[in-house]
């Protein structure tokens, strides 16, 4: 099935959060967001960050899979099946198929989700059943029971490119058959704009989010380890690492907290304190994702592909030259170096399984990035796609992404699934589109929230290696859940004063 692309400029005088806004209670919309605090110029590379966000709503087909038990929601009625997620994903896309365009624009309709972590078990059979040392990988109480995966499909989206300023509105017509087509491709669009006419920019307020939180404000973060017993799960994982079981794993801790704010709210707050390039934010019913990811899993633009692992962090200083310090001392890290280059040669050979051979490449190597609370180590690792790869087949040989596992791969996992007393749900699982014409960006699910009704969780870890400190390792985890902490506490505050319109940026 092929279907015509439709691209209009649209005249909005509003920011994509106050345009987002307008659409954020309607179930399963969606909002990918490059929330960077300095958009990228015109002539921005096409690995850039940050240029586009994109906006959604109204899906046609809503694919939702828990083990393997899949719904597909079509607007017609829903129909139930039983298989592999992925494999069932492939064949969705191969019915909705676009030819590249000749547009700027990198997303022009297709799929929108998440996918979760606990889907790591149909690409690595051998992760289903046990945990490394023989247990059941099927945990008690406190695991967060949402589906393994909510993939969206949507025939039109709204696109802002951050560097021209400008909105345009896609349609690809789908999932129409026949002559009507184009007629109701046609109305749908015509749809959106007239709704987007409605939308006034508000008064411009920025809410007073910086100093210090007072006592009565003070919120209560409720972890899955006690500081004692991630100090020994850390040691723990370095007795395997000594004993020559792996090289290096992620560990992890998880915090809950109840709401009683408005998940979108928490989010605009969320982006204004933490700007990330991968920030997102998913309407999909009694579940809300808020992300301020700033780690890119897998881009796929025809037959380029490109991952981005983090690995090696610091914390930001309290002034210039603390900051500058704590930035110097990274950068030469052996530890945080090492940590980082063996994510990179793993992530080497994932893609060398998808990749023509030899062209896979590290186009950079252990650079330093600046965020809101932290430093992190990036590297880039690209390569030339063989002819027969799409977008789904490059997730089935590398998900989940090897910089929150570990290294060897399958093992670490094992060693997580043993040691970590909850299942990760969608946290280093992944968030993203998957477009029509085969295109994909995806993110690293990190600095997030998973929001079910009432109960708000977000998880925080790090790469245990050899010489890891297990006290620094805690801290690490503290340090990367500051911008999540006080999104929560500000959202608390500025929940009791009284409003004087919306902030906006």
């Amino acid at each position: 099935m092929s279907s015509p692309l439709i691209v209009e400029k649209v005249k909005l005088n509003a920011s994509p959060v106050c345009v987002y806004a307008a659409f954020k209670d309607s179930p399963y919309s969606f909002f990918l967001d490059s929330a960077l605090s300095s958009p990228p110029a015109l002539d921005s590379t096409r690995s850039g960050r940050g240029r586009f966000s994109f906006i959604g709503t109204e899906p046609f087909l809503i694919f939702k899979s828990k083990k393997d038990r899949i719904v597909l929601d079509w607007i017609t009625g829903k129909e139930r099946l039983r298989g592999n997620p992925f494999f069932v994903l492939k064949d969705l896309f191969a019915k909705f198929k676009i030819n590249p365009q000749n547009c700027n624009i990198p997303f022009t309709g297709g799929g929108v989700g998440y996918f979760s972590y606990e889907l790591k078990e149909f690409n690595e059979p051998c992760l289903r059943t046990h945990s490394s040392d023989g247990r059941s990988s099927v945990r008690g109480p406190g695991e967060i029971d949402i589906p393994d995966c909510i993939f969206c499909f949507y025939d039109i989206i709204l696109a802002f490119d951050h560097a021209s300023r400008e909105f345009f509105a896609v349609s690809t017509g789908f999932p129409e058959k026949g002559r009507r087509r184009p007629y109701r491709q046609r109305a749908r669009l015509e749809k959106l704009k007239n709704r987007l006419t409605k939308i006034t920019t508000a008064p411009v307020f920025h809410r007073d989010i910086t100093g210090k939180i007072q006592d009565e404000h003070r919120t209560h973060f409720r972890s899955n380890f006690t500081k004692d017993s991630y100090i020994k799960t850390v040691k723990k994982a370095k007795e395997y690492i000594k004993s020559g079981a792996i090289y290096q794993v992620n560990l992890s801790q998880r915090f809950k907290i109840t709401l009683n704010t408005d998940p979108f709210e928490i989010y605009k707050i969320l982006r204004t304190i933490n700007p990330a390039p991968f920030a997102s934010f998913l309407n999909f019913g009694d579940i809300k994702i808020a992300s301020a990811s700033p780690e890119r899993f897998l881009k796929k633009d025809g037959r380029y592909i490109e991952t981005c692992p983090i690995k090696g962090t610091r914390s930001r200083g309290e002034n210039f030259a603390e900051d500058a310090k704590l930035k110097k001392e990274l950068i030469s890290s052996a530890k945080d170096r090492s940590e980082n280059l063996m994510i990179v040669d793993l992530e080497r050979n994932d893609l060398g399984r998808i990749c023509e051979y030899a062209s896979v490449r590290v186009s950079e190597f252990i650079a330093c990035e600046e965020y809101a609370t932290v430093f992190h180590l990036v590297s880039t690792v690209e390569g030339r796609l063989r002819k027969d790869i799409s977008a789904v087949d490059c997730l089935i040989k590398c998900f989940p992404g090897g910089s929150i596992t570990g290294a060897p791969k399958i093992r670490s996992m094992e060693i997580i699934e043993e040691l970590e007393p909850h299942g990760r749900s969608i946290y280093t699982g992944s968030v993203g589109y998957i477009g029509f014409d085969g295109s994909m960006d995806t993110s690293i699910f990190i600095r997030s929230f998973i929001i079910k009704g009432k109960e708000a969780y977000f998880q925080v870890g790090g790469g245990i290696v050899y010489d890891s400190d297990p006290e620094k390792e805690y801290q690490e985890t503290l340090d990367k859940a500051k911008a999540l902490m006080e999104a929560i506490r500000l959202s608390t505050v500025i929940g009791k004063r009284p409003k004087a319109g919306e902030a906006v940026r």
